[in-house]
């Protein structure tokens, strides 16, 4: 058993991602019993950097490029005795889960279909004692220091929205653009004192264009967007930035409501990205309860979805469609000529 053929089994497999069911598929191939499939899993070392050395001659990477980060948790809610689990909130789910964290970064044009992921790290603070929000910095800061990235703006969510997180982004010259719970406060005015976000009175001007505030605890201003959905929910934005400038070489522009809503849908790429992780290549399904096993699986999907994704493109479909094509001719062979027909009686 090897890496290459572990991958092609994600990719291939419908939902059943065991190591039984690889070895009966590999039929009585040398060196591709349960036992070796395991052992593979338990002793072998795959890591994020591997994954990064395939992605880099892929992305599309500039200025007007994002960095996406968010965390994506994967549910083992039923399985008493794997390593990694941790009770912690999970997204699908709007409550607490027992499963495995994986902090995930994405580079996007901001494009559909722009997305790659770069790095991911594993949520474990037992065995690192990381937080998730140190995983978040530390990624970060190696994308731009050590891997050479230039995208500019930092797109995340309010998990991620720490004092510590914007000052660092800040100082390391990048844009951010993340949401704010209602309970923060800002001060609108100087000298006024700090307010709930959900105290502020906003005229129309306001509401197309922002405010200037001083977030509690961090040194620069930033400006801040009342965005109100059609169903009356709303969403607090902030950002650092407050020009574009077009690199078609147009006079800078004032940020808007419109231009941060935008960026917020183009975060939703990494929701979509977690999804196909788990529904293409089977991330949360692996059973094995040795750690080093889940993380060898986890990164081996990663690269299995990287095949997808590749597939998809040439062939311009969605990766959900890309999977599906590896059944198509089997289904056309079998409706000419079934192996099990009818009954008729």
């Amino acid at each position: 058993m090897n890496k290459l053929q572990y991958i092609e089994y994600l990719v291939a497999t419908c939902g059943n991602y065991t190591c039984t069911n690889l070895a009966n598929h590999l039929e009585g191939r040398p060196g591709t019993s349960h036992d070796a499939i395991s052992d593979f899993l338990r002793h072998d070392k795959r890591t994020a950097r591997e994954l990064w050395d395939l992605v880099a001659p892929l992305i599309n990477d500039s200025e007007d490029a994002y960095l996406i980060l968010d965390d994506s948790v994967q549910n083992k809610e039923y399985s008493k005795s794997i390593e990694l689990v941790n009770r912690q909130y999970s997204g699908a789910v709007h409550g607490l889960v027992r499963g495995i964290g994986i902090v995930n970064l994405v580079h996007t044009t901001g494009e559909d279909g722009g997305y790659y992921p770069i790095d991911f790290r594993i949520y474990d603070r037992e065995s690192d004692g990381k937080t998730k929000n140190d995983h978040f910095l530390e990624m970060l800061v190696r994308a731009i220091a050590d891997k050479g990235i230039k995208a500019k703006t930092i797109l995340f969510d309010t998990w991620y929205a720490s004092v510590d997180n914007l000052k660092t982004i800040h100082r390391l010259g990048l844009f951010f653009v993340t949401s704010l719970k209602s309970n923060r406060l800002v001060s609108p005015e100087k000298g006024k004192g700090n307010v709930h976000l959900d105290q502020i009175v906003w005229t129309d001007e306001q509401l197309a264009n922002g405010i200037l505030v001083h977030l509690k605890a961090v040194p620069f201003l930033v400006r801040l967007f009342k965005i109100v959905a059609k169903n009356g929910d709303v969403e607090w934005i902030i950002t650092n930035r407050e020009h574009f400038i077009s690199s078609q070489g147009d006079p800078p522009r004032s940020i808007t409501a419109q231009d941060v809503e935008k960026q917020g849908a183009v975060r939703w790429q990494i929701e979509q990205m977690h999804r196909e992780l788990k529904q293409l290549v089977g991330t949360e399904k692996c059973q094995c309860r040795k750690a080093r096993s889940q993380r060898n699986h986890i990164a081996c999907c990663y690269q299995a979805w990287l095949a997808i994704k590749v597939a998809a493109v040439k062939q311009s479909v969605t990766l959900y469609q890309a999977q599906a094509d590896l059944l198509r001719n089997y289904l056309i062979d079998q409706l000419r000529n079934p192996r099990i027909p009818a009954y008729t009686g």
